[in-house]
């Protein structure tokens, strides 16, 4: 979980050093528009780790009725927030852009490293025991 909290943090920061800058008014804009990517980040990396930790073989699963998910949560949350909540357009969108990239940007490297923690690889020397021919990362092919 430390990945998440990494991010949160950094957002948080980030978001309160843009509301204490001098001359800015759009702080309620950049926070707004930090608020569900770092939510739709959270929400991914709790979802990977104890759907991993409970079955892998149903993470692609999850993970796609996530995207799906994430998209509907998205689209509704900027509707709100331009519509409803009248936020300021540009400053809203740079934000939210700009968290969107940089958490997802964050999720992926962290999840990266996750799975290459986490799943084990072939033996060197081994044959594979059923599939097709396949090849290891070092290049070696061990198809008879």
């Amino acid at each position: 979980m430390r990945p998440l909290w990494w991010m949160a943090g950094a957002a948080l920061l980030s978001s309160l050093a843009v509301a204490a800058a001098p001359g800015v008014e759009s702080d309620r804009e950049v926070l707004l528009g930090m608020l569900a990517p770092l939510g739709g980040a959270a929400a991914t990396w709790i979802l990977v780790v104890r759907t991993y930790a409970a079955r892998p073989n149903a993470l692609t699963q999850a993970m796609i009725a996530a995207f799906g998910g994430k998209l509907v949560f998205f689209g509704a949350y900027v509707t709100i927030v331009l519509k409803v909540l009248e936020a300021r357009p540009l400053p809203f969108v740079i934000s939210f852009t700009t968290y969107f990239i940089g958490l997802h940007l964050a999720e992926a490297l962290s999840l990266q490293r996750f799975f290459a923690g986490k799943t084990p690889g072939p033996l060197r020397g081994s044959r594979p025991t059923t599939g097709s021919p396949s090849r290891l990362r070092d290049g070696v092919s061990y198809d008879g």
